[in-house]
């Protein structure tokens, strides 16, 4: 057992929606990062994404662009990730991080050195955006050192394709709720919710919807058909131009409680 397969039989076994935020790793302040990591679990985070910044971030709109921006400005890379992952560790060692970005990144690092020190400090998987069902070996070195690859499935992904995302998913798979780039404006939820019904009848694994995902509201109705629901560019835009660590915390914590709240509400609603 993982540390995401833990978090996700017990949110089974409370009948409980998973709740993961998205950040980019140093956006808004890199001194920010492991208190924002933090406060995001206090304030009722399941599982944290930490974005890796990427110069190209093909998959992504313009807040999480320019977040990628704003940290890799900063000096933000892996070296420096890594290590707050590491002191995120020494006070939380069950909330599950996985680490979303690009390959690029990593075969710049060195695939072997990533896995390695990923584990080593604490990681638990990867959402490599670029690196699909098709690139599978590419990515083994990551899951041969222990790290979840998680994969991504869309409304334009066919059966054959399904199956095979199906059968190679660890950790979750996360469903990208519409064709387009993250933070767009339109979200359809009664087609999400026939894609994931489908989606879920077919994989091993929890369902987690994200792009689109933006408030309470979106979230609770997504919730009541997935696993998880996956929010970011809401977060992050939120987050901008914090001016220290405290009010980056406060931010992330008033953005998140309210959607915590929801989710808890559809759970004590389903138990009625």
């Amino acid at each position: 057992m993982s540390r995401i397969s833990d978090r996700f039989a017990a949110l089974q076994a409370a009948c409980r929606p998973g709740l993961i935020p998205f950040v980019t790793a140093g956006d808004p302040l890199p001194e920010a990062t492991v208190a924002l990591m933090h406060a995001l679990v206090a304030a009722g985070a399941d599982l944290i994404e930490l974005g890796v910044p990427f110069s190209d971030p093909m998959a992504d709109g313009p807040v999480i662009q320019h977040a990628s921006e704003r940290a890799l400005l900063r000096g933000v890379g892996l070296v420096q990730i890594l290590a707050w992952v590491e002191e995120f560790r020494r006070r939380d060692s069950t909330t599950p991080v996985v680490l979303m970005g690009y390959l690029n990144p990593i075969e710049i690092y060195g695939v072997q050195r990533f896995a390695s020190q990923a584990v080593a400090a604490g990681v638990d998987g990867v959402l490599l955006v670029d690196c699909p069902i098709e690139e599978l070996t590419t990515a083994q070195p990551l899951r041969a050192a222990g790290l979840e690859q998680i994969f991504l499935a869309a409304p334009t992904t066919d059966a054959a394709r399904l199956e095979k995302v199906c059968a190679a998913a660890q950790g979750f798979l996360y469903y990208v709720s519409f064709a387009g780039i993250t933070g767009a404006a339109h979200l359809d939820t009664d087609a999400v919710r026939r894609r994931v019904t489908e989606i879920r009848q077919r994989a091993h694994t929890p369902v987690a919807v994200g792009f689109g995902v933006k408030d309470a509201a979106t979230a609770a109705n997504i919730a009541g058909f997935a696993d998880a629901v996956v929010i970011g560019s809401a977060l992050v835009d939120t987050l901008a131009g914090s001016a220290d660590a405290a009010e980056a915390v406060a931010r992330a914590t008033a953005f998140l409680a309210p959607i915590r709240a929801a989710l808890d509400a559809l759970r004590t609603d389903h138990a009625a």
